[in-house]
């Protein structure tokens, strides 16, 4: 014979054992696998049926709360029912809790909502339908099963309004047992129930809430109330008076936000207590009095469990003080905020209120925070005082440790949310964060028992292209360009930054005679040093900032570009911390320091003398710290020059050394820009055109120099475009080298620069690279793939990648010989042993370096340490692969 399934309108087999605890559970278990099936309309219909039917039977429920527990009123805990049905039901019927309940298209992030499972709920005989409503409709709300563990001198009135809300769920189609109770309540159910529930729910004394937190399941507990009052004598005393009354008296003062304590200033302490007073509360007499109301409301320290919920009266009455049979709340005037020694600084869940004198505002915030410390960390605090009071109200706020902090509100009804207030959230379980010792620090609501699947689809991140916002071009722009200044900007007094060799060169008197036609005033600082020093820089800013410009013209090549931008970074920010800027970053976007903003004093002009740093259109700059020794690299879009001139006239009579430096740079600027994790289709364009014009043009440029302008003026160009290019797609790992190369043993930067290239291409291109870069924009290691896609633009042949990529390869070796570059690091005359000793830390320092993070393949040190070797003795390498 098979056995039927109980349904929720029969009986059900008590729960009164383990065993029958662990059978109600297994059934419970495999009714929430179907529940959590359920579509949002099947949930909404039920929760909506829940809901009406626990309203309906708020009387009934609040009588028999009462006759059971013989504790609170009647009235309240009506109200309390219709709060739990109607409230709740109001807050969330909107909300979308199964699911796919957020979708973020252009980020790609989607946010599913799954139920927990079993909800263990611990249920206190303060507010037990109240809180047996409120955890029912959330758990429906959210396709959780719930089962009660309620209070055993609660029990009956509990499970009726658990039965209740099962019943009308069932009916509109939830699946039978999916809400339970424990029908013989014991100490030993309530820790099973906790030990084999999914998430806990502990509503109660502060050792359930204890014992719930300990039961090594997920928790959400709430600390005890200890709610304090500070009346101050801005406030509306009739106002204050009349709610804390309302509050206290509610349900005889069983809600865990109400008041516990009224601390008054002086100036209106009589006035406050004479309100009390008319309005029929009753101060306790000092003495005889006092100390017998205390004998009969604590036990051994601790508040008697007879006294939650009893009328004042019947307080009055168990102490032997006679009151009138209305009496509101007893009122006990007492000094000490000692939990140690002063009983009524405790919770007392009844209509007993502490009164405190103050004589100053400061004093009435330490009594109260020592009180909500001492018996209600975390809980509620409740201040009285004129609206427009801001500065008392932020006080308060900042000194209490409380969760729930309202303002001329009576605290019972504004701690649970939605009365008095609109924007806290509607609950019967108030979490008190990590002060009462909870997980939570808020009212608990449906998202509490919910768990987010947050489904993140892969998305690029989002790239940029910044340059300045004037770049002239083309032989002899330069005087048509500073026009800008004079004619359109209006610009007045101009400091230009260049080094002596142009200076004395005559590099900057066009420039000069310019700006006397147009009336710009100038001065000149022309004592810039290849790596310019931070201590040079200073003398710079520091006569700069005598002179007051308003234009800042920095003439000259990588160095005067450096020199200039941090100069204007000292003249509009003399503070400028340089190891905060220094700061290496992921994204440059995302940086835990932010620049200052630049430009409100002067305008910046880049005049490049040089054709291989790009600088006028980057955002770098290097200083190093003579004294330290330290490198300062800053890289940030502020010290992107606002115009730059690149005018061939300024960079004719390079010499060839120079030149070839320089131009083998641009060269790594634009193939290592292509290839970087951060290259776009934005940048690879002036990457190309970049590395075109390098072979076009430099082996021109640097055999006939100036008699040949046109390679000359492409050059220039191209140093340009490929310092557009890296300053929004970055360099890689050839930099970064280069960089310690330069550092340690002094090589020019584009000859470092060039004496590794190929070899750092090699390394890269490998289909199966150790690690390659973490940025998003890589979907997988390509670079053999990009490499030969710009060495095709370039006119490189071949069958496939590959070969193109070998012939890419040799074309540039064969331009570094063309140009002079030695096939090693050791042909430049770096000792050996002096190389070998600072090995170990350039290699740390090139893993470091800003560059290294575009690099299209992540290097490992070790790697690092033998291309430098390889590099060093121009042995071939064994294997760049895996």
């Amino acid at each position: 014979m098979v056995k039927k399934k109980p349904s929720a309108t029969t009986a059900p087999e008590l729960v009164d054992s383990v065993e029958s605890l662990e059978a109600k559970l297994a059934s419970m278990r495999e009714a929430q696998g179907i529940f959590s099936t359920f579509s949002q309309d099947q949930v909404d219909k039920i929760f909506y049926e829940a809901a009406m039917a626990a309203n309906k039977a708020r009387i009934p429920l609040a009588r028999l709360a009462v006759e059971e527990t013989g504790r609170g009123v009647l009235e309240d805990k009506v109200i309390k029912n219709h709060y739990a049905a109607e409230y709740i039901y109001n807050a969330y019927k909107r909300t979308k809790t199964c699911g796919v309940i957020e979708r973020d298209d252009a980020y790609g992030i989607t946010k599913v909502a799954e139920p927990v499972g079993i909800v263990g709920a611990v249920i206190p005989t303060t507010n037990p339908t109240s809180t047996a409503i409120f955890k029912c409709l959330i758990c429906l709300k959210t396709r959780n099963a719930i089962i009660i563990s309620p209070h055993p001198a609660a029990a009956r009135c509990t499970i009726a309004a658990a039965r209740i809300v099962l019943e009308a769920a069932v009916a509109a189609g939830a699946p039978e047992g999916i809400i339970g109770w424990v029908d013989v309540p014991s100490l030993e159910l309530t820790n099973k129930v906790m030990a084999d529930v999914d998430t806990i729910l502990a509503t109660g004394g502060p050792g359930m809430v204890k014992a719930a937190y300990s039961s090594g399941k997920p928790a959400l507990g709430v600390g005890a109330g200890n709610t304090p009052v500070v009346i101050d004598d801005t406030a509306d005393i009739k106002l204050a008076v009349s709610s804390i009354i309302l509050s206290k008296t509610f349900d005889n003062g069983m809600i865990c936000a109400s008041e516990q304590s009224v601390t008054v200033l002086d100036p209106i302490y009589d006035e406050v207590r004479s309100e009390f007073e008319r309005r029929g509360c009753y101060f306790v007499k000092t003495g005889t009095e006092l100390e017998s109301l205390r004998g009969a409301m604590f036990k051994n320290g601790a508040l008697d469990h007879r006294i939650p919920g009893m009328p004042a009266s019947d307080i009055a009455a168990l102490a032997g003080i006679t009151v009138p049979a209305k009496t509101k709340i007893l009122i006990a005037e007492i000094t000490s905020t000692d939990a140690a020694t002063e009983e009524f600084s405790h919770e007392k869940l009844s209509p007993v209120l502490a009164m405190y004198h103050a004589a100053s505002y400061d004093e009435a915030l330490d009594k109260a925070e020592t009180l909500v410390l001492a018996g209600g960390p975390g809980h509620t605090a409740s201040l009285y005082v004129h609206p427009a009071a801001s500065e008392k109200i932020e006080q308060f706020q900042s000194k209490m440790k409380a969760c729930r902090i309202v303002i001329n509100t009576p605290s019972s009804q504004g701690g649970i949310g939605d009365l008095y207030n609109f924007g806290l959230t509607p609950s019967l379980t108030l979490g008190c964060g990590s002060w009462g010792g909870n997980s939570i620090s808020e009212n608990v609501g449906v998202k509490h028992l919910l768990n987010i699947k947050t489904v993140a689809e892969r998305r690029e991140n989002m790239l940029w292209f910044r340059a300045p916002e004037k770049v002239y071009f083309k032989k002899g722009s330069t005087p048509v360009a500073l026009d800008e200044l004079g004619c359109v900007m209006g610009k007045k007094r101009a400091f230009i930054v260049t080094d002596q060799f142009l200076f004395k060169n005559g590099n900057t008197r066009a420039i000069e005679a310019k700006l006397d036609s147009m009336g710009i005033a100038h001065d000149c600082f022309y004592d810039v040093e290849p790596d310019p020093t931070l201590q040079c820089v200073r003398r710079g800013a520091k006569q700069m900032s005598l002179f007051d410009p308003d234009v800042i013209i920095a003439v000259g090549g990588g160095s005067a570009m450096d020199a200039a931008k941090i100069m204007w970074v000292l003249f509009e920010h003399p503070d400028a911390n340089f190891e905060d800027m220094a700061m290496d970053f992921m994204d440059i976007r995302k940086r835990v320091y932010t620049f200052p903003e630049m430009g409100k004093k002067a305008y910046f002009v880049a005049v490049p003398t040089s054709s291989g740093t790009g600088s006028e259109a980057t955002p770098f700059a290097i200083i190093t710290d003579a004294e330290t020794g330290i490198k300062w690299p800053l890289a940030d879009y502020a010290l992107l020059p606002n115009m730059a001139i690149v005018d061939v006239d300024n960079a004719m009579t390079a010499p060839r050394g120079l030149t070839a430096a320089s131009g083998i740079d641009v060269m790594t600027h634009a193939i290592e820009s292509y290839v970087s994790i951060m290259a776009s289709d934005y940048t690879q364009g002036f990457s190309m055109r970049a590395a075109k014009l390098v072979f076009d043009n430099l082996p021109a440029a640097f055999e006939k120099g100036a008699a040949d302008p046109h390679a000359r003026e492409e050059m220039h160009n191209a140093s340009c475009m490929a310092g557009m290019a890296f300053a929004n797609a970055f360099l890689g790992l050839n930099h970064s080298m280069a960089h310690k190369l330069g550092a340690f043993h002094h090589l020019p930067h584009g000859i470092a620069n060039a004496v590794i290239l190929t070899r750092v291409m090699r390394y890269n291109a490998t289909e199966a690279p150790v690690k390659m870069g973490t940025f998003s924009q890589y979907p997988y290691p390509n670079a053999r793939a990009a490499y030969a896609e710009l060495g095709r633009f370039c006119g490189v042949c071949g069958k496939d990648d590959e070969e193109v990529f070998e012939n890419f390869v040799n074309r540039l070796e064969e331009l570094k010989d063309l140009i002079g570059v030695k096939k090693t690091i050791a042909e430049y005359g770096v000792d050996e042993k002096h190389f070998l000793d600072t090995l170990d830390d350039m290699v740390e320092q090139a893993f470091n370096d800003q560059c290294t993070g575009a690099n299209p393949r992540y290097p490992l040190m070790s790697e690092i340490k033998e291309l430098f070797l390889d590099a060093y003795y121009g042995r071939e390498p064994q294997s760049y692969g895996v």
